[in-house]
């Protein structure tokens, strides 16, 4: 059941701690390098304040970045399943728009990757190393096919579970 300010069908956050922060991404603070970074992952430099697609500058240490630790630890903080029946009939249109939704996310935040997109018995799983990616997955398959989209916001483990069904 969808609340009188949600769109019909958007089942909105419910928050099983608490809700999540603005542009937190999952991703902790303190985790942020003190000095100019480069992840050799993905080619981006951390500066400014935030992680940006770009040069190495001579003199910046090496550092891999939160999202590749997430990749390698298989730790994603962002849980998106999309039930099979639907999926399975609209699989390569389904996909290219995961992946279009991945490569716009990435081209703003570098650090917002696909983990893995996994065929499971129950439908298609695609984890992420950023909340906001599969929340906008989410709302994405929403938007272009309906359908019921529920979000679960975990506070205490940082970690959002998109349900989409139609």
């Amino acid at each position: 059941m969808s609340s009188p300010s949600s769109p019909v069908g958007i089942h909105p956050i419910r928050a099983l701690q608490s809700s999540p922060e603005p542009h937190d991404g999952g991703f902790e603070v303190q985790r942020q390098p003190s000095v100019a970074a480069a992840c050799p992952s993905f080619w981006a430099t951390y500066h400014g304040g935030r992680w940006q697609c770009g040069g190495w500058p001579d003199g910046t240490r090496e550092e891999h970045c939160r999202a590749c630790d997430r990749m390698r630890d298989d730790s994603p903080v962002g849980i998106a399943q999309f039930e099979r029946g639907f999926f399975i009939d609209h699989r390569r249109e389904l996909t290219q728009l995961i992946h279009q939704h991945e490569a716009k996310a990435k081209a703003k935040h570098p650090r917002d990757r696909i983990v893995s997109i996994e065929d499971g018995t129950r439908g298609i799983l695609v984890t992420t190393t950023d909340i906001d990616l599969a929340r906008e997955l989410g709302e994405a398959l929403h938007h272009a096919y309906q359908g019921e989209l529920e979000l679960h916001y975990n506070g205490a483990k940082k970690l959002l579970r998109v349900h989409w069904r139609r």
